[in-house]
């Protein structure tokens, strides 16, 4: 099968909530960070970044699939994958020094760690599990054993004395730190790894009725992750440190069940669309929009409006943004298109000349 355009369009969905949360966040005034409509705003928003790693996930498994398809070994695709892993992750650091030296700060924030950081670390440990397994069901059963893992020693490493005794910029991987640690290794990388077990299902289904029956039981698993998450919560918790609420696993079920219960909605719109769509494009330049709209929402170009605007304020700021970052998009792929355009005939000259 070729490229699943309804995956860039769930990763598109992705791209306009994490621009939300980040709009949101920046941008909303003291005074309106109490109400209803402000705290379910930020609620939406959390689910952005375990919809990037979820989709990240999917995304290498398609991608290791199709290599050994068109005749590469087990070797070369995971070699491909490992580069794509640390390309990510160096690609965070150059974010942070990008960002450093248009709005200034202390040197250590290029030490931040973000994201990009989390998701390179987490694509190179996904590699290494890969090679592991050497059939589908094996390694299926494999990432969903190491997504569990994850989520289930997630509170236990947050509150572990040996992770507060490793040098900060090393505690920051494992443990929030405000100002220099917005996601660690516990529990987000579970997310990545449940991606690959769905991408693996998925490589599995040779026929478009076979997708969308797939993903209609993904989406049935979804739904009882869901209800399984919000029951457990009812019982006394597992764990007697205190571990925040975001890291317990049954908030990990419950965030994993939504995205896997959006799946099927995504595959239904896929199959009934006609043309392109502009939230695929979206998607398909998730990296880029990430990387020109954390400095324009946070940064110094937009310091006036740092918690300084009301609730609708915000909102109709965030539709605007959202406009002018779909128009850049429109403008980056224009130039790719001319870029490479000019290479072929480049090219074709020097052939015929």
């Amino acid at each position: 099968m070729g490229r699943r355009g309804y995956l860039d369009w769930l990763r598109g969905v992705a791209v306009l909530i994490m621009v939300e949360a980040h709009t949101f966040d920046a941008w909303t005034a003291p005074l309106d960070r109490n109400n209803a409509g402000y705290r379910f705003f930020i609620l939406i928003g959390g689910f952005g970044a375990p919809a990037f790693l979820f989709l990240a996930g999917v995304a290498l498994a398609l991608a290791m699939g199709a290599r050994m398809n068109k005749g590469l070994t087990a070797g070369d695709a995971v070699r491909l994958a490992r580069r794509r892993g640390w390309q990510i992750f160096g690609l965070a650091f150059l974010f942070r020094f990008q960002s450093w030296v248009i709005s200034r700060g202390p040197a250590l924030t290029l030490l931040k760690v973000d994201i990009l950081n989390i998701l390179g670390l987490s694509m190179l440990a996904a590699t290494a599990l890969w090679g592991l397994a050497r059939t589908r069901a094996a390694r299926i059963a494999l990432f969903i054993a190491a997504a569990v893992a994850v989520a289930a020693i997630a509170p236990t490493v947050r509150a572990s004395a040996a992770i507060a005794a490793l040098p900060d910029p090393l505690e920051w991987y494992f443990h929030p730190w405000a100002g220099r640690s917005s996601f660690t290794l516990s529990p987000w990388p579970a997310f990545l790894f449940a991606g690959v077990a769905v991408g693996e299902w998925l490589e599995g289904a040779r026929t478009a009725p076979a997708e969308q029956r797939l993903t209609l039981q993904l989406g049935a698993i979804g739904m009882a992750l869901v209800a399984a998450g919000y029951a457990a919560t009812y019982f006394p918790p597992a764990y007697d440190h205190g571990a925040l609420w975001t890291v317990a696993p049954s908030f990990f079920g419950v965030r994993l069940g939504i995205l896997l219960m959006a799946m099927p909605i995504a595959c239904a719109w896929g199959a009934r669309r006609r043309g392109p769509s502009w939230l695929e494009e979206f998607g398909v330049s998730s990296l880029f929009v990430y990387w020109i709209h954390v400095e324009m929402v946070y940064g110094i170009v937009s310091l006036p409006l740092h918690k300084g605007l009301t609730l609708p304020q915000v909102g109709v700021s965030y539709v605007g943004l959202c406009v002018l970052l779909f128009a850049l998009v429109r403008l980056k792929n224009r130039v790719m298109r001319d870029w490479q355009g000019g290479r072929a005939k480049i090219g074709q000259t020097a052939i015929m000349g």
